[in-house]
């Protein structure tokens, strides 16, 4: 999708470009400015230091023969190749000696260091000057104007020490400062292409990473479009980069699909309340209409109302099981936890289950392997391990030999498990296995059995709750049903 210049710019992506950009720029002439000023300072300074060497040579020069050995040794230094300023002036500032044609005025006012740059000509710069302009006019030029050309003309700019000697007459030693402009000029230069370099590398980065980063973001939010308007099947594009938009668009499929799982409850929930919920309000209602049709006695209206209160605690204990189980598998419960010893829910379960297993005729076995603790909530553990008892109890009648159920607490690798098995019939089919956590079924063997079809699925939801699973797993014979907490206690 193509976007205007200001689209662009009121994008985040685009206004932090072009402040990293400014500030990249500050930065970037800020330090050109001082490189070329460091450098400038470095070779003024080594310029000085040379020209103190010079002086220093000269004044031995002058103390070992005075000013006829000085004329001397300025003379021949002046005519090597590349040489200092060297000049020898009387005390009216006329030029004796040197390699120094003519200075800006009042430079040889002051001694010591020159404070600012100066100009000067060296000796036979104006006459090479002559011979170009002479050379270049054909016609001839008046020697008069070529004069007050070439006298108005700035010549070099250097840097000098001006010494007053004993007899009055000035010496200055100096040194051109045309090599270090060159220099600065060299360094500006390069800094400022580099500058330049960068500056155009950093918006072509720009303008295709931001392109990318914004195509990536219209599909994002294209696709969260499509999620809002209803397709919770719809997912966020993930490139398999692994970067932060990669790991954004996963951990927000992740809560689509939680939210689309969540929504596939809710709707089950629904349809179980409307079909399996529908038989018990009906024997409610034909108990009541049957009650009032006749002419029963007083026993009899009292039975009535005593088998639909029984009817009532029933559909009751139903809804809160509905309730527990949604708010579990949302993560959301108002039950704390707390460090819970599983060792002493296991007994506490089987002691209250000894009656009913011994008027079954059902034996029921222990075994706890230590110690356990784990972190979770002990009445919602006990009630897990109280519905998957019953059912054991409950569906060992029929087994071939003695009828008996055992629960075992032991640590199996990284998981603490807690097992509970029985020998009778058990569910063969691994599909039916499956379905029997799921709310309200009850499989074809089980529905002569007296209960709802909600207590392996609000164990299961428990152990969810738990970070633990549920397994249903053939005894052979019978069924275990098998509660795995993690070891860990920071689960």
């Amino acid at each position: 999708m193509a976007l205007s210049l200001p689209a662009i710019m009121r994008t985040t992506a685009a206004r932090l470009s072009a402040l990293y950009f400014l500030l990249f720029a500050l930065c970037a002439v800020l330090l050109v400015f001082y490189m070329t000023s460091l450098s400038a300072r470095m070779l003024t300074g080594q310029t000085q230091e040379t020209i103190n060497d010079e002086v220093l040579g000269l004044a031995r020069a002058y103390q070992r023969g005075g000013l006829p050995v000085l004329v001397r040794v300025v003379e021949q230094r002046s005519r090597q190749p590349g040489a200092n300023l060297y000049l020898i002036a009387d005390a009216n500032g006329q030029i004796l000696t040197g390699n120094v044609q003519s200075l800006e005025p009042g430079v040889l006012e002051t001694d010591g260091w020159t404070t600012e740059p100066f100009s000067y000509r060296r000796f036979g710069e104006g006459e090479l000057e002559r011979q170009r302009n002479q050379a270049s006019d054909p016609n001839g030029t008046p020697p008069g104007e070529t004069e007050v050309q070439v006298e108005g003309e700035k010549g070099h700019n250097a840097i000098a020490l001006v010494l007053r000697l004993p007899n009055q007459m000035i010496m200055l030693v100096g040194r051109d400062l045309g090599e270090p402009e060159r220099f600065r000029a060299v360094i500006r230069r390069a800094l400022m292409l580099a500058l330049g370099m960068m500056g155009l590398g950093g918006l072509l980065i720009w303008f295709f990473v931001g392109r990318a980063a914004l195509k990536r973001i219209d599909s994002v939010s294209e696709a969260s479009r499509r999620i809002m308007g209803g397709d919770l099947t719809g997912r966020l594009p993930v490139t398999g980069a692994g970067d932060e938009f990669d790991r954004l668009s996963e951990n927000l499929n992740t809560m689509l699909a939680r939210i689309a799982t969540l929504n596939e409850g809710l709707k089950q929930v629904s349809d179980n309340i409307a079909h399996d919920l529908k038989t018990p309000l009906t024997r409610l209602r034909n108990r009541a209409e049957a009650t009032l049709s006749g002419k029963p006695k007083t026993t009899d209206y009292r039975q009535a109302l005593e088998g639909t209160i029984a009817e009532s605690d029933q559909l009751i204990k139903t809804f809160n099981a509905i309730l527990m189980i949604s708010r579990l598998e949302a993560g959301y419960s108002s039950e704390s936890t707390s460090k819970v010893d599983l060792a002493a829910a296991v007994r506490d379960v089987v002691e209250l289950y000894e009656p009913v297993a011994e008027e079954a005729g059902v034996a029921l076995e222990t075994s706890v392997d230590g110690d356990f603790t784990v972190n979770g909530n002990r009445e919602l553990i006990g009630q897990a391990l109280s519905n998957i008892v019953d059912n054991a109890i409950k569906y060992s009648t029929d087994a071939t030999e003695k009828p008996a159920v055992r629960v075992a607490l032991q640590r199996v690798g990284h998981d603490i498990r807690l097992s509970v098995a029985d020998n009778g019939h058990g569910i063969p089919d691994d599909a039916d296995r499956a379905r029997a956590t799921e709310r309200f079924v009850r499989l074809e063997k089980s529905r002569s059995q007296p209960g709802s079809g909600l207590g392996l699925s609000l164990a299961k939801a428990i152990m969810t709750f738990h970070n633990g699973r549920l397994e249903l797993l053939p005894a052979n014979p019978g069924l275990s049903v098998i509660m795995s907490f993690p070891a860990r206690e920071d689960h």
